[in-house]
């Protein structure tokens, strides 16, 4: 099995590079790649228009957007209806005009003082009395707009404004309430939706059939034999629960909460697992729902399709789990070839803050059917 170091992946495979990029900015996503990582691998699998990429985890759309700008057809699943919602607003094909008048016309709402609040404790103490009462009135407006392009797109930009308003601090994997002095809500929207539409101008993206649906990477609403290339980066094998981090965005658009910790399933009982008897349960369960994942790519995939990867190690108190290693041997078991591991980065794992427990990597596999 082939390791090679990568160095010039490190910052891509990480979200950052994203925050100067039209669209794909629209919405910060700190589990997520970059662009230019998808553009590295598209021009490496030598994809064209004839091609039909996957991304089971699709996350906040990087990998379905990337293939719309370059003119490629893309199918992308997630477990999480808030990520779904965020993609499908991205890769959408808009009517340019009419979503000017709109936004003209938002322009001019004259705020009213919402009689009611949202009951939520954990909601009250992230905003401010006045930014929810901003959230209140924008929400009521926007569910007015029948169309449903328009009013995901004008959802989209109020909580990501919203967010901007908050005492929220996203710190790894905990959401920490600090107090402070923070713009009206009013000021950030406006500023958001106009941003927006001048992305959608500059790219003036054609249409490109896009599939973005909510679902399962362990069983793929998707025919045998029908992508071209699988481009993805499965939940980081971990003992957190990631997406608590969200939780705040979900109860604001009234979706329901994802169970999902560091692995597909959120369940660790009765895993039956054995190929590796003295991992922790949620190891077991993470390479269980994965095994399980893979096989369905290789199921999905033609043949001499081309697949990339992008996982993390898993940190333990007593031990590193080398993620990237044991994914490509459970790939190999089903009949996929590893071509080679791209290590971008490693870290130290540590345990009490100081006591160094191994190396982490974070990789990217790439393999053919």
């Amino acid at each position: 099995m082939k390791f090679s170091k990568a160095p010039e992946l490190k910052k891509l495979v990480t979200f950052i590079p994203n925050k100067k990029e039209p669209i794909h900015n629209w919405y910060y996503f700190k589990e997520g790649f970059s662009k230019q990582l998808i553009d590295i691998l598209i021009d490496k699998f030598n994809l064209d228009n004839n091609s039909i990429v996957s991304d089971p985890f699709c996350g906040v759309g990087t990998t379905l957007l990337t293939c719309k700008q370059r003119g490629i057809k893309s199918i992308g699943f997630d477990v999480s209806p808030f990520f779904v919602f965020v993609s499908k607003v991205k890769t959408r094909d808009y009517d340019l005009e009419e979503l000017k008048n709109f936004i003209s016309l938002s322009l001019k709402w004259k705020f009213e003082r919402p009689k009611k609040l949202l009951k939520y404790k954990f909601i009250r103490k992230a905003f401010s009395k006045y930014v929810l009462e901003d959230f209140v009135f924008y929400l009521s407006k926007i569910n007015e707009i029948e169309d449903e392009y328009i009013h995901d797109f004008f959802l989209l930009a109020l909580i990501d404004s919203v967010m901007s308003s908050s005492y929220v601090f996203k710190d790894g994997a905990f959401v920490r309430i600090i107090k402070r002095n923070v713009p009206p809500l009013k000021k950030f929207f406006k500023y958001k939706i106009k941003k927006m539409f001048k992305d959608l101008k500059k790219l003036n993206l054609k249409p490109i059939e896009t599939r973005v649906e909510e679902g399962d990477a362990r069983n793929l609403e998707i025919e045998d034999q029908s992508v071209d290339c699988v481009i993805t980066s499965p939940p980081y094998l971990n003992r957190i629960e990631y997406t608590k981090i969200y939780r705040i965005e979900e109860t604001l658009l009234g979706f329901p909460k994802t169970e999902i910790r560091s692995y597909i399933s959120y369940r660790v009982e009765d895993i039956d697992f054995n190929l590796y008897p003295n991992f922790p349960p949620i190891a077991k369960a993470y390479f269980n729902d994965m095994s399980q994942a893979l096989k369905e790519m290789y199921r999905v995939c033609k043949d001499k399709s081309k697949i990339a990867i992008v996982v993390g190690g898993g940190c333990f108190p007593d031990r590193v789990i080398e993620t990237d290693r044991i994914l490509a041997e459970l790939a190999e078991k089903i009949g996929f070839n590893i071509n080679n591991i791209l290590v971008a980065r490693n870290s130290w794992c540590t345990r009490a803050r100081t006591i160094k427990v191994g190396e982490r990597k974070e990789s990217t596999i790439i393999m053919e059917k």
